[in-house]
């Protein structure tokens, strides 16, 4: 099992110039990956500052050499697919191939789609999804795209294509273990459990423990398996911590563990759980 950070650029934690820090120590304290919320509004009671991860991920990029990075995880009915497409292999390029991308339907919490118009309908979201991850891969590929429906690319080729291959490495965030939404995730590299409940570590208040169950994965991985035929290959990413079952839930078939923390965290307090080093 690898361990990363699940970060939200929300709070202190907006600087970005903590952010850097942060992704130094990560790669010096030897955790193996950064993941980052992307949000343009908060899902967060209060009024918090936000920063762009895109911009923070690119200064990441240039301050490490190892750890892997991503955005966890990106609403793709409120992006572009020809922008997305063009950033991600930015970053990828700029990064020497450690890009994981997380996509998801997202949501109106926080109103960041109803805020500006966008459909806030879930299926239509979801269809959105389904076209633009497809659409996106093929724009990796440097293939001409044309393609008509909930996401429209007429006639549209975008190169240079990622250092990454087949393809930069592609995650769904999903609250569900079974059904279309895992389905779809089977198809790719990944899935990033959504769901559970947050709480302050009984070992460190700095810390978060999620209280994620190794049952769910379970379910997750034999979903993942009846499409693939097995999950070799295949990351399933849970946010967790020390309190958490580790064991139990790499032996249900997490690849990843995310130590998560929330927008109330100070700069220092990150950084002093990130310089314990990732568990075991």
């Amino acid at each position: 099992m690898r361990h990363g950070l699940y970060l939200p650029l929300f709070g202190a934690l907006a600087d970005p110039h903590v952010a850097v820090d942060v992704a130094r120590c990560a790669e010096q304290s030897g955790w193996d990956g950064l993941f980052v919320w992307d949000h343009v509004l908060t899902p967060v009671p209060g009024e918090w500052d936000i920063a762009c991860p895109w911009i923070v991920m690119a200064a990441a990029a240039v301050v490490t050499s190892r750890i892997r990075l991503g955005p966890m995880v990106t609403p793709l009915p409120r992006r572009r697919v020809m922008k997305l497409a063009r950033e991600t292999v930015t970053l990828d390029r700029l990064s020497r191939g450690r890009l994981t991308l997380g996509l998801g339907a997202g949501g109106d919490i926080g109103r960041e789609f109803s805020a500006f118009a966008d459909c806030v309908d879930a299926r239509q979201r979801a269809q959105v999804l389904e076209e633009g991850a497809a659409v996106l891969v093929s724009l990796w590929a440097g293939e001409s795209v044309n393609h008509r429906g909930a996401v429209v690319a007429e006639n549209v080729r975008a190169t240079p294509g990622p250092i990454q291959q087949p393809r930069i490495p592609v995650w769904f965030g999903t609250a569900r273990t079974t059904g279309g939404p895992v389905e779809r995730a089977a198809r790719y590299d990944g899935v990033f459990t959504l769901g559970g409940t947050f709480e302050r570590s009984a070992r460190d208040d700095t810390a978060i423990k999620f209280g994620v169950d190794p049952a769910r994965v379970a379910r997750i991985a034999e979903t993942v398996a009846g499409v693939r035929g097995t999950c070799d290959g295949f990351d399933i990413a849970v946010v967790a911590g020390p309190d958490d079952d580790l064991d139990g839930l790499r032996a249900a078939g997490a690849t990843w563990a995310m130590q998560a923390f929330w927008p109330w965290h100070r700069a220092d307090e990150v950084l002093r759980v990130i310089e314990r080093g990732k568990p075991g």
